[in-house]
């Protein structure tokens, strides 16, 4: 996952972020991530796992890591950096600074290091100084509630002015998506609602990430 920047007029296009429910059947989820990876450009899937074992985690992600990592996107473990490396995946995605903090260093080099869940400005600037190779912005909390999406949007717009390190921008519906791409996200992540009809939704996203701007 590589950035850009805002100002430059070639930039690369942005490029979906894949975000999945919660697994705890792999084998079973198999034919809807396919079905998503072959719809559209994705750069990377975050993997969210069910509660389980060390052991059970481990093997879900390797079931899965094939299908992603074929396809020559990144397959990020939502959580649990300890079972990374042993999984075969390409990195971790941490929530909060505290979180990013205790786990970047078993991570970087070789892995991947994001982070989400950042509640202030100075988290997220810290989080960058700290090794970040991305920053999500707009991602809904556990109780569903997230800040308003025009303030995601002036937080994305900010991040991507100022800042190097790629962002990911969090859209909760298709609405969402064109926003947070003209905005200036590097990423913009599409959560679980998309595995509902993968082929038919990721398309989708793809067609409202790559829109032109409304005049």
């Amino acid at each position: 996952m590589t950035s850009r920047r805002q100002q430059t007029p070639d930039r690369p296009a942005p490029r979906l972020y894949l975000v999945t429910p919660e697994i705890a059947d792999a084998g079973g989820f198999a034919s809807a991530l396919g079905e998503a990876l072959a719809a559209a450009d994705i750069a990377a899937v975050l993997l969210r796992l069910a509660p389980a074992d060390e052991r059970t985690l481990i093997n879900r992600v390797k079931a899965l890591a094939r299908i992603v990592q074929d396809k020559d996107v990144a397959l990020i473990v939502d959580g649990h950096p300890q079972i990374v490396a042993r999984a075969g995946a390409d990195g971790a995605h941490l929530t909060g600074i505290a979180d990013f903090e205790e786990a970047v260093g078993s991570l970087k080099p070789d892995r991947i290091a994001g982070i989400g869940g950042l509640e202030t400005r100075h988290d997220a600037m810290l989080a960058a100084e700290r090794g970040a190779d991305y920053v999500m912005l707009g991602e809904p909390q556990d109780d569903g509630r997230r800040p308003s999406f025009d303030a995601i949007l002036e937080r994305v717009r900010w991040w991507a002015e100022v800042f190097q390190t790629p962002c990911v921008g969090y859209a909760v519906d298709l609405d969402e998506v064109a926003a947070l791409a003209q905005a200036g996200a590097d990423f913009v992540a599409v959560g679980d609602f998309l595995f509902a009809d993968a082929k038919a939704m990721t398309a989708a996203a793809q067609r409202a990430l790559l829109a032109e701007p409304v005049s």
